[in-house]
């Protein structure tokens, strides 16, 4: 394919996502300034149908792009549109006004979403990819304990427990002392075989409050591993609903599982790197005539992902754009609090 009939796609695929109308040879060859007749424009334009790249939605219509059409477009965009400087200082006081990794993740979704127009989805930081940064022991009363864990990315988990004997403040501190020497810096996936021993390490008359505190720290560290996902913007798609060959619902119904979210977005060891899956690109049926852009973010590894699924019928430049500033945003403000 010459560069003229790449012109001619990116002006059939930029007419139809800004107008939401079939585009015909003669606009595109009086609106992009390409040098050519629109009878030249219509000859690309059916080598283009031929190639399957476009397609002609009913007779006497102008053409549309295919899913084939539109992954040309995104594997052969020249350049992304750029955040302007107006949004790229808004994007970054608003997260950076985030109180906590909670607020972090909310006000992330929320942002997405509202750059993009689309639905946003953001994966909390994965403990399995994080780091112990600080244990806490805080005692409730009597023979009750609560367990805070933090880790590098932020996160918080808790736990409150009973315990079958009351501990004075100063087994507590010994205690506390004992689960940061022992974990504090420490991968999450290698706290497990670390917490197995540290009955060993204790004082023996602590031994019975140890074997609780260990049950109660890998029930934090292993049952508790579950991603999470935050969710924006479902509404945006009753936006769009034209361009659906059935009904929402089922769209709808899949985004409020969070097994099929994780699934959307990709594995957490697919790195940082931007991608688009574009209708058939993605394997859920239910999201077979849908666009998902997709990024990894963290502080120096990734520890999470974030993106925005629409029709596919979308600004690509732009919400490339927006996912890959917002997760480039996401990962400085983890670093910064590391």
């Amino acid at each position: 394919m010459d560069d003229r009939k790449l012109e001619v796609l990116r002006a059939i695929v930029e007419d139809y996502v800004a107008t939401q109308e079939p585009v015909g040879s003669k606009v595109v060859a009086q609106r992009h300034g390409l040098g050519v007749s629109a009878a030249t424009v219509r000859n690309d334009m059916a080598y283009l149908e031929e190639s399957g790249y476009i397609h002609q939605p009913h007779t006497s219509a102008g053409r549309i792009p295919t899913d084939k059409g539109y992954r040309l477009f995104v594997d052969r965009l020249g350049k992304i549109k750029p955040l302007s400087t107006a949004e790229r200082r808004a994007v970054h006081r608003f997260l950076a006004e985030a109180l906590d990794l909670d607020d972090v993740v909310t006000r992330t979704v929320r942002l997405l979403s509202q750059l993009t127009h689309q639905v946003a989805v953001v994966q909390y930081p994965s403990l399995n990819r994080s780091t112990v940064r600080h244990l806490e022991l805080v005692s409730l009363g009597p023979g009750r304990l609560m367990l805070v864990m933090i880790t590098d990315t932020g996160r918080v988990e808790q736990r409150q427990f009973e315990l079958s004997t009351d501990l004075s403040e100063d087994d507590i501190l010994d205690l506390r002392k004992l689960i940061n020497e022992q974990l504090q810096g420490k991968p999450l996936t290698d706290a497990p075989g670390i917490i197995a021993d540290l009955s060993d390490l204790a004082r023996p008359e602590l031994g019975t409050a140890v074997a609780e505190l260990a049950r109660v720290l890998l029930e934090t560290v292993v049952v508790r591993a579950e991603d999470r996902i935050a969710v924006a913007g479902a509404a945006n798609l009753t936006r769009h609903a034209a361009y659906f060959s059935g009904s929402l619902r089922s769209i709808l119904e899949a985004l409020e599982e969070e097994v099929v979210l994780m699934q959307l977005l990709g594995r957490a060891d697919t790195g940082p790197l931007l991608t688009v899956r574009i209708g058939d690109e993605n394997e859920m049926d239910d999201f077979r005539e849908t666009a998902v852009v997709t990024a990894g973010y963290g502080p120096g590894a990734v520890v999470g992902h974030m993106g925005v699924l629409g029709p596919t019928r979308m600004d690509y430049p732009g919400t490339i754009a927006a996912v890959r500033a917002v997760a480039r945003y996401v990962s400085e403000i983890l670093e910064q609090n590391r």
